[in-house]
């Protein structure tokens, strides 16, 4: 179960404006990514609210990807976790953050990175005690 998660906020998306109201084109960006990062993907769930944004979510062999578009603020949340049972995948992770980051061209992220499976209960995975970075 150790690995690194992702929590990321993505404001004033120059890109991919497209995606934010549309869940299919989003769960097929998902999809790609995913699978150009090395992750193996073993299924995924995507719904599209009426007239808003798009909500969905890929499960993984190495654990998943989550994501939400907000089209009234022109933002996306994301979730992102890997473990590392039988390698190290945290170059995979940084691959699929930065091709979202690449699509949605964010001008304002809040990132989050969670060190997960560590059995040092101080360790928050930040070097900050609180979790915060």
């Amino acid at each position: 179960m150790i690995g690194l998660h992702i929590l990321a906020e993505f404001h004033a998306c120059e890109g991919g404006s497209h995606l934010l109201l549309d869940g299919q084109q989003l769960a097929a960006l998902c999809r790609r990514i995913c699978t150009d990062s090395g992750l193996e993907i073993v299924a995924d769930a995507f719904h599209q609210f009426p007239g808003a944004g798009a909500t969905g979510a890929v499960v993984l062999a190495e654990s998943h990807l989550a994501i939400h578009t907000w089209p009234e603020l022109n933002s996306v949340t994301l979730d992102l976790y890997v473990c590392n049972f039988s390698q190290d995948n945290r170059a995979a992770a940084e691959a699929a953050y930065s091709a979202l980051s690449e699509e949605f061209k964010p001008k304002q992220v809040i990132r989050r990175d969670v060190s997960r499976g560590s059995l040092d209960t101080n360790d928050s995975g930040s070097g900050d005690p609180h979790g915060d970075s």
